[in-house]
Formats: C-alpha cells, structure tokens, sequence
C-alpha cells in the first residue's frame, strides 16, 4: 500500500488519459487529458447520478482513448460527502482505477490557473487532474464483505451511541426540572425500577399518590429482583419533599414517556448492533486473541476492524498510525525547532477508538500501566499525560497489527521487552 509522491507520477504515463470529475448529488462533471495536461474535452460533461448516467460517462471515456491512441484511464474526484460511493463502486466494477485526492489541497489551488478563488463545475476537474497528474492523490479503499458488513455495523453504532447520549441528556434535564430528588434515591437515571415507576406515575404528586404499596406492585408484576419496600419508601418520601416544577405538568407527562420509550428504543438498538458486530467479528482471523489483551474489548475490535479494513493491506504499521492521524508533525524553520505534535489527518472514528482504548488498557492491564508509568516518569524527556496516552494509542497499534497479520498470541514480556525501562531491568536481574 505504500507509495510515495514519485511512484504516484509513475502512474502517470505518456498512454495515460487523465480524467477529473466534480462530484455532484444528482450531477458530475467531468473533464479529460494527457499526461502533459492538455484537454481532450474542451468543456466540461455532465452525467447523471444513475447507472445511465455512469453508462454514458463509460462509453465517453473509451471514446477518448480510442480517438487518442490511450490505453489507460486515471480517474480522480475529491471525496464530497457520501455522493461518491455510488460512482467508485460503478469504477471498481469496470476495472478503471480512480484515486481521491485531498478537498483542502483542490481549495489551495483553486486560484493558480485564474487568480481567483470562485468555484464552478468547469473549473474544479481541471484542477482535480492537475493534481492527479502531479501525483498528489491517494488510493481509496472500499471495504467488501466481512469488512463491508464490519463498517456499516461500525458507523451505525456511533450514530447510535449519539442518539442514545442525547436521549439520556433530554432525560436528565427533565428530572432536574420536575423530580430533582430522584437521582438522590437512584444512582443511575437509567435504573429498571426506577423508569418503571416514572412510567407509571411522572411526576412526585403522582408517585405519593401510588404509594409504596403501588410501587411494590409495579415491581412485584415485573417480577424485578433487588427492589424492595425499603426502596420504595425512599421514592415516596423523595416525592413528597420535591421542590420540582408544579405548572404544566400535563404535558410534562407526555414528554417524559416520549424520552423513556426514545432511550430504551436506542438502548435496544445498540444491543442488536453489538450483537452483529460480534457475530462478524468472529468471522475474522485471530480476533480472539485480540481480546486475550486484558482491557480491550469486542467493541474496539469491531471498531478498528471496521475503520482499517483487511490489515493485511497495509505494508508498514506506520501507515496505520497515519491513517489513524497520530504520526507525529512539526513546524520546524531554520533554527527555530516547533512545536510536535500529531496530525489529527485520517479517520477520526480510528483515532478516538485508539485513545478510549489505550485509556482502558491503562486503567486495567499491568503492562500498559507499567509502560505510561515508565514514559510519565523516566529521567530523560518524560511525557505529560496525554503525550503518553498517544504513545500507548500507536503501541497498541503495532501490537495490533502483528497479532492480525502473523497470527501470534499476546505477549506482554515480549511487549515490554521492546522497552528499556528500570522496571523491566530490574526484573530481568532479579
């Protein structure tokens, strides 16, 4: 998978036709060249978003090479939202190779052919195959199968998670305002017998009227373990010395019913999507012994699975860092040394995947607790924290990537071995 800027030129040949499109919901634009830019189209042509429209854009471009004596197409459009998927899948179906290139780098150089910054369906796949020709593109990846299912379960899941955050926020407001007293009886908003109740009575006026031996009942017909008299007592009297809101409670009622059944409907949601990302993970090779690592869970297995794909693409594990934006950057200038730090470029779901996980693998595995301890603390160059929190994300990474690609089991000597600390020294000499 690696390749630099001077193997992308190579791709670029004197048999070459260089094609940029514009990428549209409804509409694309393209616009063809040779390798040394000079157009073949004139102006730029529209095609629809459809499989007549991905026909017509086919057929035009075999005419161009074959009119011209080519004997390849590169294809290239900036990545705008979700529109491209439809047309990449198109391409990788006929074999034509189409590369992305970089929606910051085509706004930089928007102003070199005209001076201007105005943006139009004429000029932006000129500018687009500029850059291909130039070599300043990147290869996409469209997961398939197992991986395709992966990703799509992935994403639905942050979706989800979202939804879930924001109903349980929603609830937590309305609490605040018309039964404050409650979280002082529950621990958890979200408690099984306490939303029982709330279904039945809203509002602290409504649960003295229940009464404990109602509330009992709630339960008793639930047949819900661990809530007794003694805990209904605490609501009755929580309720009965509530300084919530008295006005407008009619609707206030409506609504929390609204955000209970939005919070379990999201809550069973995430369960059903957590079970498919198991099932798939298990599809995949060697995932168990991803999850021998003490403070690494299927969640961001699925998850790193889901963002990188087939692992085995990768040639260096230094790409996935990068694909993940934690490759260290600087701003260095003559004498001036600048700032490092990462580059946050890459998947963004990748890199906070990496970090929750190296802050979990911190708080429960001895080893990883051991290796921030040694680079938070040693004498030469110590880390702050969240520096070493990132330096434990990218060892994750390599301990990742070489138990997926070789098959091996976790080992955590061997882990700590790579690392000249005190701690392993003086263990090694005893």
């Amino acid at each position: 998978m690696k390749s630099t800027q001077n193997k992308k030129i190579e791709q670029v040949k004197e048999t070459s036709m260089i094609v940029g499109i514009d990428v549209g919901s409804e509409k694309h634009y393209f616009r063809a060249f040779n390798w040394r830019g000079i157009e073949f189209t004139r102006k730029p042509i529209p095609f629809s978003n459809s499989m007549a429209g991905f026909d017509m854009f086919h057929s035009a471009v075999a005419e161009l090479m074959e009119n011209n004596h080519l004997e390849e197409a590169l294809v290239g459009f900036e990545p705008t939202g979700h529109y491209w998927f439809n047309l990449g899948q198109f391409l990788s179906g006929k074999n034509i190779k189409f590369v992305m290139v970089n929606p910051h780098h085509v706004h930089k150089t928007k102003e070199l052919d005209d001076n201007s910054p105005s943006k139009n369906d004429r000029k932006d796949p000129r500018i687009i195959a500029n850059l291909v020709r130039d070599g300043r593109y990147f290869y996409t990846y469209m997961p398939t199968g197992v991986y395709a299912e992966l990703r799509n379960a992935s994403n639905r899941r942050f979706v989800l998670m979202e939804e879930h955050t924001r109903a349980k926020n929603r609830l937590h407001k309305w609490i605040a305002v018309y039964f404050p007293e409650y979280k002082g009886v529950y621990t958890h908003i979200d408690a099984k017998g306490g939303l029982m109740v709330l279904k039945k009575a809203a509002t602290p006026e409504d649960i003295v009227k229940l009464g404990v031996d109602g509330i009992q009942q709630i339960w008793k017909d639930a047949k819900l373990r661990g809530s007794g008299r003694k805990k209904a007592m605490q609501i009755v009297t929580a309720a009965t010395n509530s300084i919530g809101l008295k006005e407008g409670l009619e609707e206030a009622k409506m609504e929390l019913l609204d955000l209970i059944e939005d919070y379990e409907i999201q809550t069973k949601r995430i369960e059903r999507v957590n079970d498919l990302l198991k099932n798939l993970c298990s599809q995949i090779k060697y995932v168990d012994k991803l999850l021998e690592i003490k403070g690494i869970g299927i969640t961001t297995v699925a998850g790193f699975i889901a963002e990188v794909g087939d692992i085995t693409r990768f040639d260096d594990v230094k790409e996935l860092q990068k694909l993940a934006g934690l490759e260290l950057v600087s701003a260095d200038s003559g004498k001036h040394n600048g700032r490092t730090k990462i580059s946050k470029r890459g998947r963004k779901r990748l890199r906070y995947l990496l970090v929750q996980a190296a802050v979990s693998v911190i708080g429960k595995n001895d080893e990883f607790k051991e290796i921030h301890q040694y680079y938070t603390t040693r004498d030469n160059n110590p880390l702050k924290k969240m520096q070493s929190l990132i330096a434990v994300a990218c060892k994750l990474i390599r301990v990742f990537h070489v138990i997926l690609t070789k098959g091996v089991d976790y080992d955590a000597s061997k882990m700590l071995g790579d690392i000249r600390h005190p701690g392993v020294a003086d263990r090694k000499a005893a």
